[in-house]
């Protein structure tokens, strides 16, 4: 999506997929008065190796004074998250979360229950595999979702109950978003018979939040 963003001439992907730094959309929410869910780096990570701290300071100081807006920051780079974390002020509005896709990366979990964040969430979207030990007890929130398009690779169902029963046994706020696959609308989102929407607070759904 960036390469193609790039050839359509959008100066915010003018690098392509390299790093870049917005730094002139950093207080951009500030300027947002109505309160909202705000994704942050949607197509980025706030917390690669090639980030500077000071600029994710930076960026934890901006969410904190816009303290209207509620903030959900998720991160495959669960090593550095704990390391930064000490030494950021952790601001009730924002929620940290961590990617979980197969059993592998479970250990994210661990790193993210160290850090100060008020609210602690997984996104174990796309689902690819069996995530046995996962532990989710400590948490606030689990997201599970299937991976759709074209060449999508199918999440089994025994996976997808696997986790639901762990956020059960440790009352964990638990979301489906989808089955995935080539046609998500056609998939649909419920897992035996039923929608699951919980939150850990009230706030818009995922599929209603706004990039940034």
């Amino acid at each position: 999506m960036a390469m193609r963003l790039q050839a359509m001439g959008n100066p915010s992907y003018e690098n392509g997929f390299q790093l870049t730094l917005h730094e002139r959309l950093l207080e951009l929410p500030l300027s947002w008065k109505k309160p909202r869910t705000i994704f942050v780096n949607s197509m980025s990570d706030l917390f690669h190796a090639d980030v500077p701290e000071e600029f994710i300071h930076r960026t934890f100081d901006v969410m904190k004074r816009a303290s209207w807006h509620t903030f959900q920051v998720l991160t495959k780079r669960a090593e550095r998250l704990a390391e930064v974390s000490p030494r950021i002020e952790w601001a009730s509005n924002i929620w940290m979360g961590v990617s979980v896709e197969n059993d592998n990366y479970a250990y994210r979990a661990n790193y993210l229950k160290q850090t100060g964040a008020n609210i602690k969430f997984l996104s174990v979207e796309p689902l690819l595999g069996a995530v046995p030990s996962l532990n989710v007890e400590g948490l606030d929130w689990v997201i599970v979702g299937g991976e759709s398009g074209p060449g999508s690779r199918p999440m089994q169902e025994e996976w997808v109950k696997e986790v639901h029963q762990k956020c059960l046994d440790s009352e964990v706020a638990f979301f489906f978003k989808q089955w995935g696959g080539t046609n998500k609308k056609k998939a649909g989102r419920l897992l035996d018979g039923k929608t699951w929407d919980d939150l850990p607070a009230l706030t818009v759904k995922p599929s209603e939040q706004v990039a940034a």
